[in-house]
């Protein structure tokens, strides 16, 4: 698969060239997301399409590579939040249809609509500023986003036949309608997010009734693609579930209730470092600062080059594992900024210069972004989007 590099790489590359090797890298599995990828279209009717959502550096995972890999799989639009991100994105040469999620400021639309990036637009004074902005000019194209329970972006129904007939009269292509469900992946009970697709088919049709033509329709983010084809519509936005990560449990749960538990992900990102120095330490020694930790027993602990200016979480102190040589090693003491301790007492053949996986499969054992975060207090889409976001990325099968 050929694509572009990442500034990443280019960096990584120039510094090679004075022998320098990288502390910490990402590698991304090819062979994953181009699985994930066919997955989520066997799920689709023929004609629907697929959104790649590589909004905030495709949730850590490196946006142009993971861009280019998608469409490469079968993708058809890509998803960003600002404009920027598009605008890098066609700077590689990325041709794709690209749709802006998020708000795109005045003074952004105009090299936007040049560009060729499809714009939401959720209020009045978005509308009002895109027209100001590009009436009478050709190429410019709006999603007009609707508010059903959310209450983020999105036209309120009193907002919205105006906005679309002003848009259409300025000349402007409103290409698309969509809308975002509040809590789908957070429960086994979707009331809720059912009255939402109830709520977005109304709009829908009142639009269609002004005679306001909209070619794409979407409203489906990960879970809803695995869980309910009626809110496919015309093309679905897929984020986290690209990447290989489930939703969350509930929507893992979910999907076994409605006889879709066959669905198997696979995660795209593997994050490693290396042992750096061991170093034997008698029982009784305090490891890092704050004298947190205490060992209990003579113990081989082993120094890696990372730490939470990598992202790797400080809430991890003494409580999260990596993996060396297929073996779970416990850390000890507290995440330092540039460093972690880690027990290698019992992998006896662990040495300076070994491989650690700090997220990710090696062997039988795996780390994996949910179980980190919930060590964070928080979820697995935060803890893959921090990852290391200075390090390179790397392909691997």
């Amino acid at each position: 698969m050929s694509m572009n590099p990442e500034s990443h790489e280019s960096l990584e590359d120039s510094a090679r060239l004075s022998g320098w090797e990288p502390d910490v890298w990402i590698e991304l599995s090819q062979g994953a997301l181009a699985h994930n990828v066919a997955l989520f279209r066997s799920l689709l009717a023929p004609g629907c399409r697929f959104m790649a959502v590589v909004k905030a550096n495709a949730y850590g995972h490196g946006m142009v590579p993971i861009a280019q890999a998608a469409l490469a799989a079968g993708a058809d639009w890509l998803g960003v939040f600002h404009a920027g991100e598009g605008l890098t994105l066609r700077a590689q040469g990325v041709t794709a249809p690209i749709l802006v999620l998020g708000p795109t400021p005045p003074e952004s639309m105009r090299q936007a609509v040049d560009a060729g990036l499809c714009l939401t637009v959720a209020s009045p004074g978005a509308a009002d500023a895109l027209v100001r902005v590009c009436a009478g000019q050709t190429g410019a194209r709006a999603h007009l986003k609707v508010e059903t329970g959310t209450h983020r972006q999105g036209f309120d129904a009193a907002q919205l036949i105006n906005a679309a007939q002003q848009l259409v009269a300025a000349g402007i292509a409103v290409e698309g309608l969509y809308t975002h469900y509040a809590d789908i992946e957070d429960t086994t009970d979707h009331t809720y997010a059912e009255s939402q697709l109830a709520r977005f088919s109304e709009l829908r049709a009142q639009l269609a009734a002004e005679g306001v033509s909209v070619p794409l329709s979407h409203t489906a983010c990960t879970a809803a693609a695995i869980l309910f084809p009626a809110t496919h519509f015309d093309m679905v936005r897929v984020g986290i579930g690209l990447y290989g990560l489930w939703p969350s449990k509930e929507t893992r749960v979910s999907a076994g209730m409605l006889g879709r538990d066959q669905i198997a992900l696979r995660p795209v990102m593997t994050w490693k470092t290396r042992i750096r120095q061991i170093k034997t330490v008698p029982a009784g020694s305090y490891i890092g600062y704050g004298r947190t930790f205490r060992t209990t027993h003579d113990s081989r602990v082993a120094i890696l080059p990372v730490g939470y200016a990598d992202g790797y979480d400080r809430h991890f102190s003494s409580r999260a594992h990596v993996l060396v040589r297929g073996v779970r090693a416990p850390v000890l003491g507290r995440i330092c900024m540039n460093l972690t301790m880690i027990d290698v007492t019992d992998i006896v053949d662990a040495a300076p210069g070994d491989e650690v996986v700090l997220l990710g499969q090696s062997g039988d054992e795996a780390i994996q972004a949910a179980d980190l975060g919930s060590l964070a207090g928080t979820i697995h889409y935060e803890i893959v989007t921090r990852a290391a976001p200075c390090a390179p990325r790397r392909w691997v099968p």
